[in-house]
């Protein structure tokens, strides 16, 4: 017969208090060996020790409660890998996510920034490649990358030049309501297949040239100098991106961020 452990031996051993073995057992995640038909005492076996450090590892890395029963299911040592794998991923992705948040927040709160130059041009209206879709705020840096993958795959396949910088144009809503129809286009010549005529219209603009994740800095200021010159108008907030270097490297550009005003 194989030793049994008390619960509270087991969460002795493990470093799980009772409340967690308890829950764990509900959930399914964790289930005692054996259950007494009379007392209800939960009784667990040394073997069940790796599994539930295993778990305590795992939830303290926030690994969901489903991706530890995929792990602990997993029929092969690969499969279970891979989904700490994932996870160990996406968890390095948010801590970029906060450090990048960290270091802006430290550039607000220091501010005496350099003052971003606003200039008021007549947007001519372009032929281009376009994409569209309604999109929320949450989701947008992905289909923005997406989108404009796919814009210069088709690009490519076309053996046309572009003659202008990527654009996106940001109606008001996406904004307020947090989600709207966003276009993106890629300027070709005229008679390109499948284009078609994006208008042009006056634009107050300013460049940003840091990381995205102050682009709202740019908003602020553009937004602030139209308003203070009363020249402020309706329609889509426009961004158009000047690459650094090289144009297939979607990330590495300066916004021109482009606020429409009162035509003269």
């Amino acid at each position: 017969m194989s030793t049994r452990l008390s619960i509270g031996d087991f969460s002795r051993m493990t470093f799980l208090s009772v409340k967690t073995l308890r829950h764990y057992h509900e959930v399914g995640l964790l289930a005692p060996a054996e259950i007494d038909a009379h007392s209800g005492y939960r009784y667990y076996t040394p073997g069940q020790v790796g599994s539930a450090q295993l778990i305590r590892r795992l939830r303290d890395l926030d690994l969901p409660l489903p991706q530890v029963r995929e792990v602990l299911a997993a029929p092969s040592a690969t499969e279970r890998d891979a989904v700490i794998a994932e996870h160990l991923d996406r968890m390095t992705r948010q801590l970029e996510q906060t450090q990048a948040t960290v270091e802006s927040l430290r550039r607000l709160l220091v501010g005496g920034g350099s003052s971003l130059e606003v200039t008021v041009i007549d947007e001519p209206s372009v032929f281009a490649l376009v994409a569209r879709a309604v999109v929320g705020g949450d989701e947008a840096p992905a289909w923005w990358v997406q989108t404009f993958t796919d814009l210069h795959s088709r690009l490519r396949s076309l053996g046309v030049s572009r003659t202008g910088p990527d654009g996106t144009l940001f109606p008001t809503e996406f904004f307020t309501e947090g989600a709207a129809e966003l276009t993106c286009y890629l300027p070709v010549p005229e008679g390109t297949p499948g284009s078609e005529l994006v208008d042009g219209e006056r634009l107050a603009t300013t460049v940003h040239d840091g990381p995205f994740v102050d682009l709202d800095t740019a908003y602020g200021a553009l937004g602030t100098a139209v308003v203070e010159r009363a020249i402020a108008s309706d329609g889509p907030v426009r961004e158009r991106y000047l690459p650094r270097g090289d144009e297939a490297d979607l990330l590495d550009h300066r916004t021109v961020v482009c606020w429409p005003v009162d035509p003269v």
